[in-house]
């Protein structure tokens, strides 16, 4: 299957499964965001809310399955966090981009992208501070947890802003509509 863009806008009968969950799910978040109190309406993008629910979903997948490959089948550590974190980025990479940011673009390109941000992501983030924590002395667990904070602003800055920037698609891609709040050039 093949990924198309389509230059013209469908009638809501004539939307596909896949296109009725993009805009549900859109739909969602721009309402919670709407309803932000204290002013964060206007500094959170949907995209970002987006960004945090799926990729808090796919840590607790992260979570569970270095549990059981580390836990449960005793594989050493680095094998048990790499094999955990590819699966789990494999899962995010596909949600954010069907989900939210909602990506008609070529997949081939945007996943050597995401190839080269996660191999960058998990030498930094997973294997310096998460191995480097356990090797401090903290636990496993407690280690993921604060590489998985650190990760998660530099995950959503490069999926927003280099893997998913659909530049045809404007306010779609998860930006806010409205005025820009750029300087004029002078």
């Amino acid at each position: 299957m093949t990924d198309t863009v389509s230059t013209t806008t469908d009638p809501p009968a004539t939307l596909t499964a896949s296109a009725v969950r993009q805009e549900r799910f859109h739909a969602v978040m721009a309402a919670v965001v709407r309803r932000l109190p204290l002013g964060l309406s206007g500094v959170v993008a949907p995209s970002l809310l987006g960004f945090a629910l799926i990729n808090g979903s796919t840590f607790a997948v992260d979570l569970g399955l270095l549990t059981a490959f580390r836990s449960g089948f005793g594989w050493p550590l680095p094998l048990a966090i790499t094999l955990a974190y590819l699966l789990a980025f494999g899962l995010s990479f596909l949600l954010n981009r069907n989900l939210n940011f909602r990506s008609h673009a070529p997949m081939g390109p945007q996943a050597a992208i995401y190839l080269a941000a996660i191999g960058i992501n998990y030498v930094v983030f997973i294997l310096g501070v998460g191995d480097g924590l356990v090797h401090l002395g903290l636990e496993y667990h407690l280690a993921r947890i604060t590489a998985g904070a650190c990760e998660a602003i530099y995950m959503y800055s490069v999926m927003r802003w280099l893997v998913f920037r659909d530049t045809s698609r404007g306010a779609a891609s998860g930006t806010r509509s409205g005025p820009s709040r750029r300087r004029p050039k002078t």
